[in-house]
């Protein structure tokens, strides 16, 4: 099995370019989904928000990042508005196609454009619903997956950052 290399070159939801580096020294989360999702990325957003809070003042080391699968439509103001509206804490990071596929392969990520009558725009990206945790070297640690209920997920997190 290839490892989770971590590495990506994107640009943050302002607008300025950013890599992994950019985050060292922190503990990083990271997810990758869409602002368009209906069900599974605003659950997932709403549980890591549930968890930092759970956190206390263990969340201060964490950075939690959110990468776009669907770049065509999630733009860096997207990107802003859609989480400062609902959450705060992430940065939302986006690019253009070529660096988010880079960033899925490095992160193994599964996200592929499909057709959906139910989206305004006709299409919605189906993808890995994992959140990976890296340590403040930019190192993969472990991953959490999205069938975690908030406790475990809670627990989990706090041993890896522990």
């Amino acid at each position: 099995m290839t490892p989770i290399d971590a590495t990506f070159s994107l640009v943050d939801h302002h607008g300025a370019p950013v890599t992994e580096k950019s985050y060292r020294g922190r503990w990083i989360t990271v997810f990758f989904g869409f602002t368009h999702c209906r069900v599974v990325c605003p659950r997932a957003l709403g549980r890591l928000s549930a968890v930092l809070d759970g956190l206390g003042p263990l969340a201060e080391q964490i950075r939690p990042l959110y990468i776009t699968v669907d770049p065509d439509r999630d733009t860096p103001e997207v990107m802003r508005a859609y989480l400062e509206t609902g959450h705060p804490r992430f940065t939302g990071l986006t690019g253009t196609p070529e660096q988010i596929d880079a960033a899925k392969r490095s992160f193994r990520v599964f996200a592929r454009r499909k057709d959906d009558p139910a989206d305004p725009d006709g299409y919605a990206v189906p993808h890995t619903a994992i959140t990976y945790v890296l340590n403040p070297d930019g190192e993969y640690t472990t991953h959490l997956t999205d069938g975690l209920d908030t406790e475990t997920f809670t627990e989990r997190l706090r041993a890896a950052v522990s």
